[in-house]
């Protein structure tokens, strides 16, 4: 039977908030149920397995992610887009650790198409529109910029940056120029 209150959408919320605090690796279905004061069968009323909770952490980070940046694009174009696509990337894995890791999970094709990951490519192909840039440099372009996000965000959430007294945020703002020029300016 099964737990008054307990929803599949209340337990991925909550894994949502562990993965934030105690890291995504660190997200099980014994721990979930601890939360709840529950036994760990009480969640599988709800919930097939633990790659199924954690995938379910994935898309709704995907969703949250896609709707931050759809909001921070709303009317922009060109380096402004860039800069506030690229924003709202950087603030949410910083806001949301946990659920950023899990944005960067691996899904099944089936969930994959399913989520906000499509959203995500295409704001991304919206703003490279803006740099005139065609197939298959558009392609090319969409995995530098996410490597270049990814790459800047978990290494400054790793404290990889700590040895300069430059501050992150002036680099930040650097990388995102040096983007801007280098699609402006894209090897033809």
């Amino acid at each position: 039977m099964a737990r008054t209150g307990l929803t599949a959408e209340r337990l991925t919320l909550a894994a949502a908030e562990m993965a934030d605090e105690v890291g995504f690796e660190n997200v099980t279905v014994s721990a979930l149920a601890r939360r709840f004061g529950v036994k760990d069968a009480s969640l599988y009323f709800h919930l097939r397995n633990a790659q199924e909770l954690r995938a379910r952490v994935a898309v709704l980070a995907l969703a949250e992610m896609a709707d931050r940046a759809a909001e921070a694009l709303a009317g922009r174009a060109g380096k402004d887009a860039l800069v506030a696509f690229a924003n709202a990337y950087r603030d949410y894995a910083i806001a949301h650790p946990g659920r950023y890791a899990a944005a960067q999970l691996q899904l099944d094709r089936e969930t994959a198409e399913a989520s906000a990951a499509r959203r995500h490519a295409e704001m991304t192909r919206a703003i490279l529109r803006g740099y005139e840039l065609a197939e298959p440099d558009q392609t090319d372009a969409v995995r530098l910029l996410h490597s270049t996000f990814h790459g800047y965000v978990s290494l400054e959430r790793a404290g990889g940056f700590r040895h300069t007294p430059r501050t992150t945020d002036a680099t930040w703002s650097r990388t995102l120029d040096a983007l801007d020029a280098l699609l402006r300016n894209w090897p033809r």
